[in-house]
């Protein structure tokens, strides 16, 4: 275009041409400082996002010092370090940005107070605080003295080589090499000469670093914590003995295996034989056992450990159940499900005498049917006593033995209807309805025993009860199920539960199960 004479009508038209490469060059600058702009929303936004998570993880820690000061308070006192240094360093990020913005009014809406980004494209501003005379001023020296003593209190407290690392490249100050003999300094390198809305960016950036680098940390504090629980040197060899007492020429038998124990761990209180174990004795992780023995019989150590967990007290009691005898008198009688059997079921039974073989002991009981040495199936059905005595007897060191104990009698409790395995108040799209199964099931009940459904009934609001065969809606109940509203609830009552495996016993009422239908 500028080449040889040219016409005034030439010199136009590339006069023109000049003027719209400079309008779409800066058209696009403009838009380049809306992106810088928005891209600076979105970061505050995550920041903002992290500092709430990190308020969670902040109470988990303060809780678990609570709970169990050991494990946990010297890690809560890091936590709360690096909290007050990290909020420090953000105040100090966002009054800088406010006193940037102050010098920036004209880029303010007066009425909506949105900020316009395209206006914020000078460099003046920043370049008048951090630089005079291509020298950095006390302002620029303060902030990046601010940004360094960050870092290096952060590596101070990291422990992994990975989260030092990201420290380093996320709050690096080192002078800015360009080709291979000059060097610029940082804050030159970073803030000199960019638009203004570039700098904001970079604050908010640094204020999201902070905040993600605080949320490692606290992690970092847990996730270690969790890691050491588990180790094997948190655990020491335990000898568990078939039975308590043995006789000469007898075999001891028994399992040894790992138990856990934390020299950290903390009691809040240890009750053996209702009587509390001094304090003193709380501080290994376990509980040594000091007793007599006492007279001839069957003996019972009781108590409760006590922890802290989320603010509320949580008892784990336990028995230990020896014998004081100089020669077998009586039996031991043990029922595998507590002293109690239940009808429709087979009760896993442990009957023996200490110090009698196998073969020398006789054992009766309605239903009751021996599988295996010591063990034996009770089947109590057809029986229709509230209570069932088992009795037995041997001959130890040729003196007759006898003993009886009796055992409860019950029937299996009712049922809990179930849509998907849910019972109770199920929440559920529509569509998940249709193709969910209807069952019955026995939360906490001891017996692993499976029921299944012949039947049911389906209620909608406004509309008749619908018998449903199965355990699935069939497509009349589809077909009502599609008139519920959303926030609506549907019922599944009267479900015909069997016993599988043992289909006579007539099994309680089941309870329904509601539906409410999220859409």
């Amino acid at each position: 275009m500028a080449g040889g004479k040219l016409s005034a009508r030439q010199k136009m038209i590339n006069l023109m041409y000049l003027v719209f490469i400079a309008m779409l060059a800066l058209q696009m600058s403009k838009k380049v400082l809306s992106a810088f702009g928005e891209s600076g929303k979105e970061i505050a936004t995550a920041a903002k996002i992290k500092e709430k998570s990190n308020a969670n993880l902040l109470g988990q820690l303060a809780k678990s010092a609570q709970e169990q000061p050991g494990k946990y308070a010297d890690k809560y006192k890091k936590a709360q370090e690096i909290k007050a240094k990290t909020d420090e360093f953000v105040r100090y990020m966002n009054a800088l940005r406010d006193t940037i913005m102050s010098k920036e009014t004209k880029a303010i809406d007066k009425e909506t107070g949105e900020v316009d980004f395209e206006k914020l494209d000078k460099s003046s501003t920043v370049d008048n605080m951090f630089f005079l005379n291509g020298k950095i001023t006390p302002k620029g020296k303060e902030f990046k003295q601010k940004v360094e003593e960050y870092r290096e209190f952060l590596l101070s407290k990291a422990d992994s080589p990975e989260l030092k690392e990201n420290i380093e490249k996320r709050f690096n100050t080192d002078d800015v090499q360009h080709g291979k003999k000059r060097k610029e300094p940082w804050l030159m390198a970073n803030f000199e000469g960019f638009p203004t809305v570039a700098t904001l960016f970079k604050l908010d950036n640094y204020v999201n670093k902070a905040r993600e680098t605080e949320n490692e940390i606290y992690t970092g504090l847990i996730s270690g914590q969790l890691k050491q629980d588990v180790s094997v040197t948190n655990y020491e060899p335990v000898v568990v003995l078939e039975k308590s007492a043995y006789f000469p020429g007898e075999k001891v038998k028994g399992k040894v295996a790992l138990g856990r124990v934390d020299s950290t761990m903390s009691f809040k209180e240890v009750i053996i034989g209702g009587r509390k174990v001094p304090k003193n004795l709380l501080t290994k992780g376990y509980v040594e056992l000091d007793l007599p023995a006492g007279n001839v019989g069957e003996k019972d150590i009781k108590g409760e450990i006590v922890f802290e967990e989320d603010g509320k007290p949580v008892k784990l009691p336990f028995t230990v159940t020896y014998a004081v005898i100089p020669v077998p008198n009586h039996a031991v009688i043990s029922a595998d499900k507590m002293n109690v059997v239940y009808r429709g079921v087979k009760n896993p039974m442990t009957i023996s005498i200490p110090g009698v073989p196998d073969n020398k002991v006789k054992v009766t009981a309605p239903g009751l049917v021996k599988i295996k040495p010591g063990k034996y199936i009770m089947d109590v059905t057809k029986y229709r006593g509230k209570t069932v005595d088992i009795k037995v007897s041997g001959v130890a060191n040729g003196k007759p033995v006898s003993d009886s104990k009796t055992f409860r009698v019950k029937n299996i409790p009712a049922p809990m209807g179930t849509v998907r395995g849910e019972s109770g108040l199920v929440k559920m799209p529509k569509r998940n309805l249709e193709v969910s199964t209807i069952g019955a099931s026995l939360p906490d009940f001891d017996f692993d025993i499976k029921l299944g459904v012949r039947s049911f009934d389906f209620k909608v609001p406004g509309q008749p009860t619908l018998r449903v065969n199965g355990t699935r809606l069939n497509d009349k109940a589809k077909s009502l199920l599609r008139r519920v509203k959303r926030g609506q609830t549907v019922q599944i009552f009267n479900i015909n539960a069997y016993l599988k495996g043992n289909s006579g016993y007539k099994i309680k009422k089941v309870a329904p199960v509601i539906i409410e239908i999220v859409n």
